[in-house]
């Protein structure tokens, strides 16, 4: 192609699934609503427009793309064209702030997140499509970021809550960092950011932690192969008001029984919930599409108990009952009442940071050891004649192809040994089968101390 060939005349060929990736800006990773509500669905949507934004360039006054296109690249499992306008409206009513600074110069916006939206129906036999801007102060910051991060659309997807598709991508921010921390902020804060609301006024740190935060970390551990997340507390006397989190790097790990295929797929047991209170099956599976998961399952744990509650009158409407308990939060941030008084005498304050058991360190230490494995292996790979090389690849796809998530596999028979994601598997497997005997807890301790692991 003649370099200064436009890029409408010869588009760039879409990048398969488990590739597309949006370089998100790092001031729009951690958004904290000063005025309206970010849901789950709304946030994969926005993904999905900065994504075809980035590939349609800068230079664009207006976005357009098929809906379909849009729907599948969000992950919007629902031809529901009225919910997705409800998800886009919510964006539109949603402002954020936006600081930057520089040696001479402080700036702060307020704006919108998302511009003017269009959805044009086209007729019988006719794509629909969608267009829409950005505000123009915070455009090229969106679509062209200096400072950003590489967000997988595939793996943003898989989260199953907004919590923890926000604290994902504040892992990948900081995972290059130095120090792998995250940003220290109040505890007010972090209740806005993770749960997309611009209405928290009040917040009980110790329901964050339990409702959200601990829930979100767990869904990360389970479902994010690059890295898990610690929780740090910062404590003024017995009173926790700032956090942030420590990115732990991990081996990617085989999933046993889980692939991308089924993780981002309704759960039919919520969703029967649901129906069984009394909700239509089509509006069940709407609120189910649009809302946290987390927060759908604390608001039927808490009309379940309203319901089995002998001490207070019967209900008319368990689904209404339901519909606003689910809008005003009741099972929410800040609303649950504390089994006992915070300061109560005698209470055991909590720690910080908990400190590590010995099965904790040895853990630890394993992970570092299976990684000094696995770059061994890649090593030993490396020096290999060519058909050694294609053994060893030939044995593995015999041996482990089906067994691995469907996205490895796929990113394996495009790229072998050379994908990021499959190569990980690959030398891994490959360090496994070379050196097969399990470390004793000495040969840990030994390695731990040869390569001087700190705080171990």
């Amino acid at each position: 192609m003649v370099e200064d060939e436009s890029p409408r005349s010869s588009p760039r060929p879409p990048p398969s699934v488990e590739e597309q990736s949006v370089a998100k800006a790092n001031e729009a990773i951690a958004i904290r609503p000063k005025r309206g509500r970010l849901t789950l669905l709304s946030r994969r949507i926005y993904n999905a427009l900065l994504y075809h934004s980035q590939r349609q360039g800068v230079d664009e006054p207006v976005y357009r793309l098929a809906l379909s296109e849009l729907i599948g690249d969000a992950r919007f499992n629902s031809n529901n064209t009225e919910l997705l306008k409800s998800h886009l409206r919510d964006m539109q009513a949603t402002t954020i702030e936006w600081s930057t600074s520089s040696s001479s110069l402080k700036r702060w916006v307020s704006s919108q997140l998302l511009g003017t939206v269009t959805i044009e129906e086209q007729g019988r036999g006719r794509p629909c499509m969608v267009t829409w801007r950005y505000p123009e102060e915070i455009k090229e910051r969106l679509v062209k970021p200096h400072q950003y991060t590489r967000v997988l659309l595939e793996m943003s997807s898989q989260m199953r809550s907004y919590s923890a598709a926000v604290l994902y991508e504040i892992g990948a921010r900081y995972l290059t960092s130095p120090g792998r921390l995250s940003m220290r902020e109040d505890v007010m804060w972090w209740a806005a950011v993770l749960t997309g609301r611009s209405d928290i006024k009040e917040v009980d740190y110790r329901f964050l932690k339990r409702d959200v935060i601990s829930k979100a970390i767990a869904e990360i551990d389970a479902l994010c192969e690059e890295f898990g997340l610690e929780l740090i507390e910062h404590k003024r006397g017995r009173k926790i008001e700032e956090i942030q989190f420590r990115v732990v790097p991990k081996v990617q790990q085989r999933l046993e029984d889980i692939n991308a295929a089924n993780r981002n797929v309704f759960d039919l047991e919520l969703v029967g919930r649901l129906i069984a209170l009394g909700i239509k099956q089509d509006e069940a599976q709407d609120l189910y599409a649009t809302t946290d998961e987390g927060q759908i399952r604390a608001t039927l744990d808490h009309v379940d108990a309203r319901l089995r509650s002998a001490t207070m009158p019967a209900l008319k409407s368990p689904a209404a009952y339901f519909k606003d308990a689910l809008k005003k939060g009741y099972a929410g941030v800040g609303i649950a009442v504390p089994a006992s008084p915070p300061d109560e005498p005698g209470a055991a304050p909590a720690t910080s940071v908990p400190t590590l058991s010995e099965g904790d360190r040895l853990r630890r230490i394993r992970e570092l050891w299976e990684n000094d494995q696995m770059a061994k292996a890649r090593a030993m790979y490396a020096e290999m004649l060519e058909p050694m090389q294609a053994e060893w690849r030939t044995r593995f796809q015999v041996e482990q192809l089906e067994k691995v998530a469907s996205p490895i596999a796929r990113a394996w028979r495009r790229d072998g040994p050379a994908s990021r994601i499959a190569g990980t598997t690959f030398f891994k497997w490959l360090a496994g089968t070379t050196w097969p005997a399990e470390p004793t807890d000495r040969v840990l301790l030994d390695f731990a101390l040869q390569r001087g692991v700190p705080g171990l």
